[in-house]
């Protein structure tokens, strides 16, 4: 059943992160009256938290972005921190969505959940069949518990709850940090820093033999806009492009937008993270008509210019 967003008010969760910069404006242009929140309003870890935002917000619908996450460095250094938060955090806005009666729950999921050798490419009902690739298994298992909760309260209360699992986000306005950030801000990062000091070699992680997909944040967006308006079913449903490129073909990609001429130096000590990641596109498509719009090729020359003309109000950026 349709869910027309006029007039709606719509809480935003991770309101100040960089995939609800995009969503943000989404919902605002469908004419719902948008809350972004994040910690610095909320903890949304400690339930009485998440009570009192259900409270003072007043939402009748519900986008759950928020999340602590990182790229393959973060994930190793942090499995417990991730797993904890993206658990608490999960459990308390969707106990919450049933004490306060929400309407429309929307729960961002990720494709770290998916097993480490699922067939490409993958599709939804492989989601529990293995187990998710090491690195990235503690918060992969924790986003993946919440698509069992958000099915338990639909069928036990009635919760209008969907579970959307988003390709790889890149784009403006991304989390560019050394520390923390996923693999285009950071070789974007890596490589114009080194074009302007002029040093050699650039060291990338793994051996470059992994696959990834890539989904502009700005397609995202408007997928899950499409979603909450339309889609109202138990099953999860991919967001993405359905095409793939190696991480050394993605490399080369970013070294040639970017303008490095150096030499490129693979670090095969560190993990390349799960083998491939190319997911179907296909339920998106039939049943709420999302298709992605922006190319990778187009993706990373908007993505880079941004940085290029913005670095000094890059998040990660000191």
């Amino acid at each position: 059943m349709p869910y027309p967003l006029k007039g709606k008010r719509v809480v935003v969760t991770g309101g100040a992160g960089f995939l609800a910069s995009y969503l943000v404006p989404q919902l605002a242009e469908a004419g719902a009256e948008v809350a972004a929140v994040d910690i610095g309003d909320y903890d949304l870890t400690k339930a009485e938290e998440a009570d009192r935002m259900y409270r003072e917000r007043k939402p009748q619908a519900l986008v759950h972005l928020a999340a602590a996450v990182g790229g393959i460095g973060a994930n190793r250094e942090n499995p417990g921190r991730f797993f904890y938060a993206n658990m608490a955090m999960g459990l308390n806005i969707i106990e919450g969505a049933r004490a306060h009666g929400l309407e429309r729950l929307l729960v961002a999921g990720t494709t770290c959940g998916y097993p480490k050798f699922t067939p490409t490419p993958f599709k939804e009902e492989d989601f529990f069949n293995g187990y998710p690739e090491e690195t990235n298994a503690p918060y992969g298992i924790a986003k993946r518990a919440l698509l069992v909760m958000v099915q338990g309260y639909r069928a036990q209360y009635g919760l209008h709850g969907i579970y959307l699992i988003p390709a790889n986000l890149y784009g403006p306005r991304d989390n560019f940090d050394e520390a923390s950030s996923h693999v285009i801000p950071a070789l974007i990062r890596k490589f114009v820093e080194a074009r302007e000091a002029g040093t050699e070699p650039v060291t990338v992680w793994g051996t470059g033999a992994a696959s990834r997909e890539f989904l502009y944040a700005e397609d995202c967006a408007r997928g899950m806009r499409l979603a909450l308006e339309e889609y109202d079913d138990p099953e999860p449903v991919n967001l993405a492009t359905g095409e793939e490129i190696t991480i050394r073909d993605l490399v080369e990609l970013i070294r040639t937008e970017v303008g490095y001429k150096g030499r490129i130096e693979w670090d095969e000590s560190k993990p390349d993270g799960q083998p491939r990641r190319r997911l179907d596109t296909s339920r998106a498509r039939e049943r709420f008509g999302f298709e992605a719009q922006v190319g990778l090729a187009e993706g990373l020359r908007r993505t880079v210019s941004w940085f290029e003309e913005h670095r000094h109000e890059a998040r990660g950026i000191h």
